[in-house]
């Protein structure tokens, strides 16, 4: 990677409630569970690990292993993004629109968008497979324009350098770092 990480896990209950590259989940967490009565949080911890270690911990997590406090809404979107890379499927780079529309919410670009965003369990949940249409757009071109490979895969790779991925918490470099550990590894 550009610069190296430390992943800060925190766990509520013994389960993944944010993964995040600062403590700024963590404050968010804080001000929720300070909202909750004593008996229903019982330990809350931190931890950091490597990009190498998230990648082994998203490959052995399961929904149920989530502890996510967000609304409904947000809960099924972030769903949808965890089974991108946990269903069976291999993963894939999806447009915003594309991915509205898998929520079942085509219309709903944007609410879908602002859930995407504030997805708390990076790389596990993968908000990261989703970039701007204009960039999905331009990498078909590039597909249909070499015919003999398969865009994003392996050695070429390279060409997520050419595409805008759009806005992430910790930077676009960290971001295309994350799309190459999925689209490479198949994050399972």
């Amino acid at each position: 990677m550009a610069r190296k990480i430390e992943w800060i896990v925190t766990e509520i209950n013994g389960k993944i409630a944010s993964v995040a590259a600062d403590y700024r989940h963590f404050a968010r967490l804080a001000g929720k569970i300070a909202q909750m009565p004593p008996s229903a949080v019982s330990t809350v911890q931190t931890r950091k690990i490597s990009t190498e270690e998230l990648v082994d911990l998203s490959s052995r997590t399961h929904w149920e292993d989530l502890y996510l406090l967000g609304t409904p809404f947000q809960t099924a979107v972030w769903k949808t993004l965890f089974d991108l890379t946990h269903g069976e499927k291999a993963p894939a780079l999806l447009s915003y629109t594309d991915f509205a529309a898998l929520c079942g919410n085509p219309q709903g670009v944007r609410p879908v968008a602002h859930a995407v965003a504030i997805n708390p369990v990076a790389f596990i949940i993968p908000c990261h497979l989703i970039i701007p249409k204009e960039s999905t757009d331009r990498g078909r071109e590039i597909r249909d324009a070499a015919r003999e490979t398969t865009l994003f895969k392996g050695s070429d790779l390279y060409l997520l350098d050419t595409i805008d991925v759009g806005d992430f918490a910790y930077g676009p470099e960290i971001k295309r770092e994350l799309i190459k550990h999925s689209l490479s590894h198949g994050n399972q």
